[in-house]
């Protein structure tokens, strides 16, 4: 089944990474992603290898973080008493626990060695998706994210000598963190599809925001109305995505799959569906292989509708991995369903459907500047394109 020779990186000590069973980024979610995974035959068997996840190390981490944070982690994993609010420890998003230097660094490490996986040519694509911890900064903690394994992994792609690094964040909120990290290195072309710092944390992410002066054009944002659903989600993301990456020609893609785009997810406010997000797989996966020669990074990222959305969404995004998408009227296995209601106490869907099928209009069959979303889109491309060479008109 996996027709693109590609792995997972994952194994059961990365859902360590654990805040409690309260808080919304319940680590059941990639359990359950990877069970569902798994019997559907896309994980194991004649699916995806799945390869284990080493730690990263101090100086792993330091390519990215301060020491003064590490050590605030490392403090506060010992003792889990102590909150350090000056480094966004100890807070409702990121509250303490045991153990967290150790799970946090471990989810960098998957992320390597993802990483490691494609650039060495051992596998064309890698997914980990207990990754993509997109908002932590070099200094802080910041929305559910310790570590900021994305970066860390784009650090180490840089110093293999990788001189064109795309990254695509498909998250409900703005990747501030690996924007910030990057923000001034023109090796390096972020894009970002969110919704609207207008109404949602992290409060950042406007089409002004286009990078550093060394870097001008390589941070790109599409700031999302609220209220968008896969129509005019995937009409953004054609408009944008894949002319920039035809222009910028990236050795590698490392994208990040925050499914909380969903319209069932209780902490944002736009309105895809599983069969939106799949078709986003998809067309990422054909996109690599136009520009990267398929050399693809696929991290997690958010998602909270932890039994409804994530496991059918990220098992979605394995299939695009694989490169053997999964059929949207398979059925749920049973034995699948059965687990869901044993841990999360409700029932799973039956199909790996919402029952849609996206369409969308392409941005070349004209521009209606009386939508919020059009409006929103067109203001990133005269933002950003001329920086590439691109003509912002439809």
């Amino acid at each position: 089944m996996n027709g693109c020779n590609s792995c997972v990186v994952f194994d059961k000590s990365l859902t360590a990474y654990d805040f409690g069973h309260e808080h919304p980024m319940n680590p059941v979610r990639v359990d359950l992603t990877i069970s569902l995974a798994t019997d559907l035959g896309v994980v194991g068997g004649e699916g995806l290898p799945m390869v284990a996840a080493p730690n990263a190390t101090d100086d792993d981490l330091l390519r990215v973080h301060t020491p003064e944070m590490i050590d605030a982690v490392r403090r506060t994993s010992l003792d889990p008493r102590l909150a350090l609010t000056e480094f966004g420890l100890g807070t409702d998003d990121n509250p303490t626990f045991a153990g967290m230097h150790f799970a946090a660094r471990h989810v960098v490490g998957a992320s390597l060695e993802a990483a490691r996986q494609v650039w060495s040519g051992e596998v064309v694509h890698a997914a980990n998706v207990a990754g993509g911890l997109h908002h932590a900064m070099p200094g802080r903690a910041s929305g559910f994210c310790i570590y900021n394994d994305i970066a860390v992994a784009i650090d180490w792609l840089l110093d293999q000598g990788v001189q064109r690094v795309a990254y695509v964040d498909l998250d409900v909120h703005h990747g501030d963190g690996v924007e910030h990290i990057f923000y001034d290195d023109p090796r390096v072309l972020t894009i970002s599809l969110h919704e609207t710092g207008q109404m949602l944390f992290p409060g950042t992410g406007f089409p002004h925001d286009i990078g550093g002066p060394n870097a001008r054009g390589s941070a790109v944002n599409v700031a999302l109305p609220p209220g968008t659903a896969d129509t005019g989600w995937l009409r953004a993301f054609h408009a944008i995505v894949p002319p920039l990456l035809r222009e910028f020609r990236p050795e590698i893609v490392v994208s990040q799959h925050g499914c909380d785009s969903h319209a069932k997810d209780p902490l944002a406010h736009l309105m895809l569906s599983v069969d939106g997000q799949r078709a986003a797989y998809l067309s990422m996966h054909d996109l690599v292989h136009a520009v990267s020669g398929g050399k693809w990074v696929a991290l997690g990222g958010g998602g909270y509708a932890i039994a409804d959305v994530v496991p059918r969404a990220w098992t979605h995004l394995l299939g695009a991995v694989a490169g053997r998408p999964v059929d949207p009227e398979t059925q749920t296995p049973s034995s699948w369903r059965e687990e869901v209601l044993e841990r999360v106490g409700v029932m799973a869907p039956a199909q790996m459907t919402d029952g849609r099928t996206p369409t969308w209009r392409e941005w070349s069959q004209g521009y209606n500047p009386d939508t919020w979303l059009d409006r929103a889109v067109n203001t990133t491309r005269e933002e950003v394109f001329p920086y590439h060479g691109l003509d912002p008109a439809p």
